[in-house]
């Protein structure tokens, strides 16, 4: 499990204990949800590449750092990964956005693909998939091969939770995709959800649980 990174920074941990928490309401699940993307942004960004150029600041000229390359593409895996976009958006406003639509049906776990649209030049992008939860990982897995065909070749994974089931799934399948999640729990139950996890969290983002 290499490819994972742990956020466990206080404020992540204490706000991902309300979102698990069942008396959360949606519209507290929301808010919440758009906060710690931000503090997960902070760790998934940590490595983009600079670059400098030259500036006036009021007291000298000087070569500053800013970001470099073609602007990152965001990927939503619909519906969940929505309740991540805002907080990304705020900090990456010119970031391109992507949607890759997969459900799991409940009797096999496997993904159904219904929508993909996504920005152009994958290639020359870094790729961000945001999806809350990584259980069996078969819905990543699927989505990760689609931006593949579609030309992505720089792509890093965001969760909140994950189980180590999904975890050694997605690194058998993509052993070049970095993991970065807020927990790694305990593992998947008979009915492939996280536990203890935080219940779906497509439908406690737009309350149709």
């Amino acid at each position: 499990m290499n490819q994972i990174t742990v956020v466990d920074h206080p404020l992540v941990q204490h706000k991902l204990s309300h979102l698990r928490d069942n008396k959360t309401p949606s519209h507290l699940f929301r808010q919440l949800l758009r906060e710690i993307s931000q503090l997960l942004a902070y760790e998934v960004t940590r490595d983009l590449p600079i670059e400098t150029r030259s500036i006036e600041t009021p007291m000298q000229a000087m070569e500053a750092p800013v970001l470099a390359g073609k602007k990152l593409a965001l990927i939503s895996v619909l519906r969940a990964g929505n309740g991540f976009l805002d907080g990304f958006l705020d900090l990456l406003p010119l970031a391109r956005v992507g949607f890759v639509g997969l459900y799991r049906d409940e009797e096999t776990l496997k993904p159904v693909q219904y929508y993909f649209k996504v920005p152009q030049h994958l290639d020359k992008r870094q790729t961000i998939v945001l999806d809350p939860m990584l259980a069996t990982g078969n819905t990543a897995i699927a989505a990760i091969s689609l931006l593949k065909k579609a030309g992505a070749r720089n792509i890093r994974f965001l969760c909140l939770v994950a189980a180590p089931e999904g975890v050694a799934s997605m690194n058998a399948a993509h052993p070049d995709v970095a993991i970065v999640t807020a927990a790694l729990d305990e593992g998947l139950n008979k009915n492939g959800y996280i536990y203890p996890g935080l219940g779906d969290a497509g439908d406690r983002i737009f309350g149709t649980d």
